[in-house]
């Protein structure tokens, strides 16, 4: 029986993998002369949609928890950038840190169905009634959201950076999601991430040590809706206009499907989850009728051929890649 690379890091693979890190985002940085400006708003959704995988993957993947509330994280951080930004006028920046506010508040009243002992099916089927609720009121608040019609977005800037094309969006976007991502991957290496996966692993045993379990269900709920509420911030910029549909049942498929294509519990996993099923999709759309079928295809295919994802198959090319499983070690139940 083969065995789960080990995650116990030497001097040299952290230094190559602190490298590979920080030489991803520099190389990215020449995109913009490569591409137009439609292959570039795809670049720009892929990044929006890394922060949002990463965040479900965090409360899927890591704490164990088989919870939907992810849709309205992203449209409750969405929806404050624009209130914000139409009828308060505060500046873009201000908006961002006010999504991540919000969704991290979203995070903690979604988490409190978890304090009171709901788990997996149950709390899946709250939190998801959650994000219908919240779609309910996108629809039905015409005096704040306009309802079906939706929140035209104002002209952004970031530091006096007007955002009026996609050059700049992609900047800002790659600067924001690289330090959210980092200071993720910081979070689930420190002693805080190693007791939210003890919690997946065996929430009894965790808390028999000595460690309040409720504590940390909470933290990562609200570090979850802290992060998409962020990639919603982006995503009003990215679209220039707020529309209830696009925080529907749907975009929890995609967003679930994301997850299990990138590889669960991985921060590598999100971000090639993001790549597949943001470019994938766009490729498919020249067959009219048959977009669907090909994205239920690519995931069964995935889970029958790469059920860890697509992360496994990197790791599987190069040892470099076993620190590629970024948060912590994985669960027993994967180590069989």
């Amino acid at each position: 029986m083969s065995e789960t690379p080990t995650l116990a890091r030497t001097p040299v693979s952290m230094t190559r993998w602190r490298r590979m890190y920080y030489l991803v985002p520099i190389v990215a940085l020449i995109i913009p002369f490569l591409t137009n400006e439609y292959l570039l708003w795809m670049v720009n959704a892929i990044l929006v949609y890394v922060l949002v995988t990463m965040g479900f993957n965090l409360i899927i993947g890591n704490l164990g928890q088989l919870a939907f509330a992810n849709t309205a994280f992203f449209g409750i951080g969405a929806y404050t950038t624009a209130i914000l930004m139409v009828y308060l006028g505060v500046p873009y920046v201000v908006a961002i840190a006010g999504s991540a506010l919000a969704g991290g508040l979203a995070g903690f009243l979604a988490s409190v169905t978890a304090l009171r002992g709901i788990r997996l099916y149950y709390l899946a089927i709250i939190t998801l009634a959650f994000g219908e609720l919240m779609r309910w009121v996108y629809l039905h608040g015409d005096k704040v959201t306009m309802g079906s019609d939706g929140l035209l977005m104002p002209p952004a800037f970031f530091f006096g950076i007007p955002l009026d094309s996609e050059i700049p969006k992609f900047y800002v976007f790659l600067a924001v999601t690289v330090v959210v991502v980092k200071a993720t991957s910081n979070l689930m290496r420190s002693r805080v991430g190693r007791a939210i996966v003890a919690v997946r692993d065996n929430e009894a045993a965790t808390a028999s040590l000595g460690i309040h379990t409720a504590r940390y269900i909470v933290l990562a709920f609200v570090w979850s809706g802290s992060v998409v509420g962020i990639a919603g911030a982006m995503f009003a910029v990215l679209t220039e206009r707020v529309l209830p549909e696009a925080f529907g049942l749907t975009e929890v498929i995609i967003h679930f499907g994301m997850v299990l294509v990138g590889g669960t519990g991985s921060i590598v996993g999100s971000v090639l989850g993001a790549i597949a099923l943001t470019v994938l999709p766009e490729y498919f759309r020249q067959f009219p009728g048959m977009d669907e079928l090909f994205f239920g295809i690519i995931i069964v295919l995935i889970l029958l051929f790469l059920p860890k994802g697509l992360v496994s198959l990197l790791c599987r090319i190069s040892p470099v890649f076993n620190d590629c499983l970024l948060y912590t070690s994985p669960s027993p139940r994967d180590r069989g």
